[in-house]
């Protein structure tokens, strides 16, 4: 555990080329960085299931008009239910996306993309924000690490990884079952398993404290969204600063060295 402060902000994968409001939230830890000392930690919640979170609004190079790219995923069941460490990216997914890519972003970014090469999407996204130089000195902590969630305490409110149709899909464990959202006020209920914390992540509302559990940080970078739903009484310890502002704030970061 560090001495001095810890300042941390929190996102899932959102987007192949990120979204602008994580970098905001980075240069805002950046700039308290400067400020106080201490390290960074990027609070990877890469448990999270929906797929809407990766996709990825370019603009076109000569209209301006804007674009929405995402993943595509290995099957349905993992589209809809599989956290995004284990979404598996079909092969010929990037190659397809590199063709339409002269039409958004500028030529460093066509060729940070063609090296990826993670099979999940998750670690597609990690690795491009990598080549991005957007985590240089930034420690990474995952929440579908098995490690951090055997060090987390122990929640109330969360989702559970479990098998579904030959994937591993992220259940909602309520009232003592694991149900699956399909849409409205649609749910699956999947056969009772015993499973253990290597398997658990924590709801929106029960994120904070899991998390805050094992990383101890002393300052959280907060996006506007997330400050409708933190509950500070969880971790009185934490001073919460808000983002910095940032023009277009959901569409891409196509920004690469050279």
């Amino acid at each position: 555990m560090s001495s001095g402060p810890v300042i941390c902000f929190g996102q899932q994968p959102c987007g192949f080329f990120p979204r602008r409001f994580l970098v905001a939230k980075i240069q805002t830890a950046r700039r308290l960085q400067a400020e106080l000392g201490g390290e960074i930690v990027f609070f990877y919640h890469d448990s999270d299931h929906d797929p809407r979170e990766t996709q990825t609004i370019l603009r076109h190079r000569a209209t301006r008009e804007p674009a929405t790219l995402n993943f595509a995923f290995a099957n349905k069941v993992q589209r809809k239910f599989s956290p995004l460490y284990l979404k598996r990216i079909p092969a010929d997914w990037p190659g397809k996306t590199a063709l339409q890519l002269p039409n958004y972003v500028e030529r460093p970014a066509i060729v940070a993309f063609q090296r990826v090469t993670a099979a999940t999407v998750a670690d597609f996204c990690l690795e491009m924000y990598h080549a991005q130089g957007l985590l240089d000195g930034i420690r990474v902590a995952r929440s579908g690490e098995i490690a951090f969630r055997r060090a987390a305490c122990d929640i109330t409110d969360f989702f559970v990884d479990v098998p579904y149709q030959d994937e591993l899909v992220r259940a909602r464990f309520a009232d003592g079952q694991l149900r699956l959202h399909e849409g409205g006020d649609q749910y699956l209920t999947l056969p009772t398993t015993f499973f253990t914390k290597d398997q658990i992540s924590p709801t929106r509302d029960s994120r904070l404290r899991w998390m805050q559990s094992v990383l101890h940080c002393t300052h959280y970078i907060a996006g506007a969204g997330e400050r409708a739903y933190l509950h500070p009484e969880d971790a009185p310890e934490i001073t919460f600063v808000n983002r910095d502002a940032i023009d277009d704030a959901h569409e891409a970061w196509t920004q690469f060295p050279g």
